[in-house]
């Protein structure tokens, strides 16, 4: 059985408001979409475990120092200095090559890549608390011998690089479970299957030949993040082509999405790969609030037969994926289909 894991802290963060071409709008990334996901776990059966504390360490090899010390601090600076009650980016550096700003503006505009990720007096202990359960999973599989696990991480992370939150992204879930797994697999890549390409995950690989990130979302020159997600992106270690990207067109449902995620599964099987992690958005449904592609109940399932016929050890990390009336069903379908019952539980003799 499956090993899955949450922890109630990750429903302490509320974003609350973005601005959406001009206006403010409620955020989408919601704690009751947590709530709605553990409903399709439990319907298959399994027990959501409360992630061990690993500290710090696993979160500072993917993200800076300063960074890390900005959302711990910002929000008492902010508040000290008479600011509203959430932190919110008003002003954004041309680059981010300069001296680091001292003013607790700056900082919002320099570690805040959009309005998307206001920091509220709560935001770190969700932060943290997410990533926690990502490394947890990412353990079970490493050290236990489990073929897999899931971790039900609230707030996502695949937008935020090793120094920027972005897209409801403070802290790199799936980053930094692949860094976990890294300390005992040579080769592991990140399948990021969310609607919206995975910038910050292939920021913080776009250098590395150990870890090859692939993206499957709708055509960045249409869609969030709207910069990065094209298919000339291909990694920085030129001719190998460690960064794959399968943008897609808006609207695009079951058959398309399936074409690309062969290509993928093709690409993850030439790397070699020793272990996978697989960033799930549910958000390219066709029913989810931002309405970027159409994949279907069926399709999900569909995604997630496929990806289960990996035989190296997978780590499934929730990213994306908004209230409708079909999120808890996409999850079920996927996990179901994934196999989490009926695979073997191990691939090796380990400590239980």
């Amino acid at each position: 059985m499956m090993h899955a894991y949450f922890s109630d802290d990750q429903l302490r963060h509320h974003g609350k408001t973005f601005i959406v071409a001009g206006e403010k709008k409620p955020i989408p990334e919601v704690p009751e979409r947590a709530d709605i996901l553990r409903t399709a776990v439990s319907r298959l059966g399994l027990e959501l475990r409360a992630p061990d504390d690993a500290g710090m360490a696993p979160i500072a090899a993917i993200h800076d120092e300063q960074y890390l010390d900005f959302l711990q601090t910002i929000y008492r600076e902010w508040c000290e200095a008479g600011g509203s009650e959430l932190v919110i980016p008003n002003i954004h550096p041309f680059d981010r090559n300069g001296p680091y700003p001292r003013h607790h503006t700056g900082k919002a505009g320099f570690h805040l890549g959009d309005t998307s990720c206001p920091v509220s007096e709560t935001t770190w202990h969700s932060a943290y608390a997410s990533a926690q359960t990502a490394i947890s999973a990412a353990r079970h599989v490493r050290d236990k011998g489990a073929h897999a696990a899931y971790a039900l991480c609230r707030p996502p992370g695949h937008h935020a690089s090793s120094n920027l939150a972005g897209g409801f992204c403070y802290l790199n879930n799936s980053a930094i479970a692949a860094q976990e797994l890294r300390e005992k697999h040579d080769r592991v890549a990140i399948l990021d299957v969310d609607l919206h390409h995975g910038n910050g995950t292939q920021h913080i690989f776009y250098d590395r030949a150990d870890v090859m990130t692939l993206s499957i979302h709708a055509d960045p020159m249409d869609f969030y993040p709207f910069f990065w997600g094209h298919a000339e992106e291909t990694g920085a270690q030129e001719g190998h082509g460690f960064n794959k990207n399968y943008p897609l067109p808006l609207g695009s449902g079951d058959a398309v999405f399936l074409e690309a995620l062969d290509r993928a599964m093709a690409a993850i099987d030439d790397f070699g790969a020793d272990a996978v992690v697989v960033a799930l958005g549910l958000d390219a449904s066709r029913d989810d609030p931002f309405g970027g592609l159409a994949v279907s109940p069926d399709g999900f399932s569909k995604i997630g037969e496929k990806i289960g016929t990996l035989t190296c050890p997978t780590v499934i990390v929730q990213e994306g994926g908004y209230v409708s009336s079909t999120l808890a069903e996409n999850l079920y379908q996927f996990l179901s289909a994934f196999g989490v019952t009926n695979k073997n539980t191990t691939l090796s003799e380990g400590p239980k």
